[in-house]
């Protein structure tokens, strides 16, 4: 078989650095980020939970009572009394939930940030399927421009009466399937675009799709996991859970010591008066009774679940990284197999120089072809596994 030259500078180049295509992409997820409607909703929400959590820390509002009692029998003057106070849980509980509502905002930025990337990831599969579809787009139409080629030279050669009709009317299906096809891959890319601007806040998206990123090669598979356990907002929400379930075991003991009441006192009769300071404690006898033990259990349940679900993230994370290595070994082996093909430029020419025969040109075509498809198919695939592979990484 002939040696597919041309089929090794495409391959390259589909495999070849283009910094640009992964920057732009960067930066249309930064645009999705910026006017996505879910997100900026979201972001509202937990900014009401931010402050709702604020107010939990709060000194309960000051108490002012008055007492005047002119009336009832009595030789003395009225009797009046005037008092302000201001009751307060121990000091050191303020302290431990103060930790405790940081550890809960923390909490909250990695749902944030979860949200995010359940939008930002499909957003990245969506411009890598267009780099795919803008690639098999280039290839249609190279294929359009070779089935006309070879329509032009049978209808040449059937005017010469060396082939019959029914071998025109072949080649020139044949042609108007490739045209077709390239309408088709033109629709899709449209239907992709509409996506992207809907993710985009109705916002039109910009984007040239022209190549992935080159590197196709990743770390081992227990590197990967220790950056993914530093960097994935949900596996460091399990541990920020595990924390907030600390602090209010914490909280819930200091919760156990007495409230206090401070104030004013001022009473008044008969032309005397009696001034000073108030005091009142308030022991929880009874208000937080099994409060401990709750808290406790709860903590306990968040420590053996953080390990379980941690245990199930690590057991798939391990099988994405297994099918990614599979599919990159075969993605290789594609492209190593298909540099010993004959590209169609070169089976066009061996058809025009005489050769082979149209039903040989066809065939071995059709082979080609489907082989060609199939690998930037699975080019594409690899790509969209590796960004879901990477997420914790957008």
């Amino acid at each position: 078989m002939l040696k597919n030259i041309g089929t090794v500078l495409f391959l390259y180049i589909s495999v070849v650095s283009v910094w640009g295509q992964t920057n732009e992409i960067n930066r249309i997820l930064q645009e999705i980020e910026q006017n996505n409607n879910e997100i900026k909703a979201y972001a509202s929400w937990i900014e009401s939970r931010k402050l709702a959590l604020k107010t939990q820390n709060n000194l309960p509002d000051p108490q002012v009572g008055v007492y005047y009692l002119p009336w009832g029998e009595h030789q003395t003057g009225d009797y009046s009394e005037f008092q302000i106070t201001q009751s307060f849980e121990f000091p050191t509980v303020y302290s431990v939930r103060s930790k405790l509502i940081d550890k809960q905002y923390t909490q909250l930025e990695l749902e944030y940030a979860e949200k995010r990337k359940s939008v930002l990831l499909p957003a990245k599969q969506y411009c890598l399927q267009l780099v795919y579809l803008q690639k098999k787009k280039e290839v249609e139409e190279k294929r359009v421009q070779q089935a006309q080629q070879v329509f032009n030279h049978i209808s040449e050669m059937y005017n010469s009466e060396e082939v019959s009709l029914l071998d025109v009317n072949k080649a020139k299906i044949s042609w108007i399937q490739e045209q077709f096809r390239v309408t088709e891959l033109e629709t899709k890319m449209q239907n992709v675009l509409l996506t992207l601007q809907q993710l985009n806040g109705g916002n039109e998206i910009m984007f040239s799709p022209s190549s992935y990123e080159t590197e196709i090669e990743i770390d081992p598979v227990d590197s990967l996991w220790v950056e993914k356990q530093n960097r994935d907002p949900e596996l460091r929400s399990l541990n920020q859970q595990e924390e907030v379930a600390l602090q209010n075991y914490k909280l819930s003991k200091n919760k156990g010591l007495p409230n206090l009441t401070a104030g004013y006192n001022y009473q008044g009769v008969s032309g005397s008066n009696y001034s000073g300071i108030y005091g009142g404690l308030s022991i929880p006898l009874w208000s937080n009774r099994n409060k401990v033990k709750s808290a406790a259990s709860a903590y306990q349940y968040s420590q053996s679940l953080n390990q379980v679900v941690a245990q199930s993230h690590y057991a798939e994370f391990q099988k994405q990284y297994n099918n990614y290595q599979v599919l990159k070994s075969k993605y290789t082996e594609y492209v190593s197999t298909l540099s010993d093909l004959n590209s169609e430029s070169m089976l066009l020419e061996a058809y025009h120089l005489g050769q082979i025969s149209y039903l040989e040109y066809f065939m071995e075509l059709q082979f080609y072809r489907d082989a060609m498809d199939t690998m930037l198919k699975m080019e594409m695939e690899m790509h969209v596994l590796k960004a879901s592979l990477l997420d914790y990484q957008l």
